[in-house]
C-alpha cells in the first residue's frame, strides 16, 4: 500500500522579488497554496495564485463615472426609460485590463516552461461538467459550493470547482487505453459558490500537475522538485517561503502505536 504525501505550501511574498526584474508591478502580494493528492497510484500538485488582498489576481472593474453611456432600454406603460446597466462583473469575479493579462499571461508561462522541463503534457476539460461527478463522492451537501444549475435539456450541470474530477473522467474513459506514467498539466478555470474572504474569490486558475500510474515515492518527489524550481525561477528562496510535508500513513501508524 503506497503512503499519501499531501502537501500545503503558503507563500505571502509570491512575485515579490520577481517584480523587481519583471515589467509588470503587482498590486498586492500573493497567496500560493500547493498541494499533492494521491488518488490510488496517482499523485498531483495544485497551485493556485490568489492575491492576499482584495484584489484576487486580478482588477475588479468600477462603475464608469457617466453611467449612461453604457445603458440598455426597456419599456413601461408604454413609455421608453433608459436603465443603467451595471458594468461591475458578477460578484466574486474579475475582469482583466491589459496590464492584468500580461502579468497573468507572464505567470502562466512559467509554470508551462516548469511543467514543459519535467517532461508533463497539457491538458484541458470542459469547465461545464455533470454535477454527479461532484456529488457521487462529496454527497449532495457538496452542491451547497457548486455554481450549478439544470440547463435547456434537464441535466443538472455545474462549472468546475477543482480539476482532478475531470481528470479522472478523462483517463477512466479511455478504459485502461492511455499508456502509464501519465505526466499532465493544467491550468483550469475553477468556480466554487462559497462565503468570499480576503483574497478569496469565486473565481480562481489553478496550476495543477498529475502523475498517475507511479505506486512509490518517486513521484511525489518529482513534484517537490517541480515546485522549488518554480519559485526559484520566479526568485523566491527558502527566506520568503517554506514547504511543509504531511502523511495521513504517518501518521495512522503514531496513531496505531498509541492504540488510537
Amino acid at each position: 500500500m503506497r503512503i499519501s504525501y499531501p502537501v500545503m505550501f503558503f507563500s505571502q511574498a509570491l512575485l515579490r522579488r520577481r517584480v523587481a526584474i519583471s515589467a509588470f508591478q503587482l498590486a498586492a502580494p500573493y497567496k500560493t497554496i500547493i498541494s499533492t493528492r494521491p488518488v490510488s497510484s496517482t499523485s498531483s500538485i495544485i497551485l493556485s495564485a490568489k492575491s492576499a488582498g482584495d484584489g484576487g489576481g486580478g482588477r475588479s472593474s468600477a462603475a464608469v463615472a457617466d453611467t449612461d453611456l453604457i445603458s440598455k432600454t426597456s419599456k413601461a406603460n408604454g413609455q421608453t426609460k433608459q436603465v443603467a446597466l451595471d458594468t461591475n462583473p458578477p460578484k466574486g469575479t474579475r475582469d482583466f485590463y491589459p496590464p492584468d493579462m500580461r502579468l497573468r499571461t507572464w505567470l502562466f508561462d512559467q509554470w508551462r516552461e516548469v511543467a514543459s522541463l519535467y517532461g508533463f503534457s497539457e491538458y484541458d476539460a470542459p469547465v461545464l461538467e455533470a454535477e454527479s461527478l461532484y456529488t457521487r463522492k462529496a454527497g449532495e451537501e457538496v452542491t451547497q459550493q457548486l455554481y450549478n444549475f439544470v440547463d435547456k435539456g434537464d441535466r443538472a450541470v455545474a462549472l468546475r470547482p477543482e480539476m482532478t474530477p475531470s481528470l479522472a473522467r478523462m483517463v477512466m474513459a479511455k478504459k485502461g487505453g492511455l499508456n502509464l506514467p501519465l505526466k499532465w498539466f493544467s491550468i483550469p478555470q475553477c468556480w466554487r459558490y462559497e462565503r468570499m474572504t480576503r483574497g478569496r474569490r469565486r473565481e480562481h486558475f489553478q496550476w495543477n500537475m498529475d502523475i498517475w500510474g507511479v505506486d512509490g515515492i518517486e513521484a511525489e518527489a518529482e513534484l517537490l522538485s517541480a515546485m522549488v524550481t518554480f519559485f526559484k525561477r520566479v526568485g523566491l528562496t527558502s527566506e520568503d517561503v517554506g514547504i511543509k510535508v504531511n502523511s495521513r500513513g504517518v501518521l495512522g501508524e503514531v496513531l496505531s502505536e498509541l492504540g488510537v
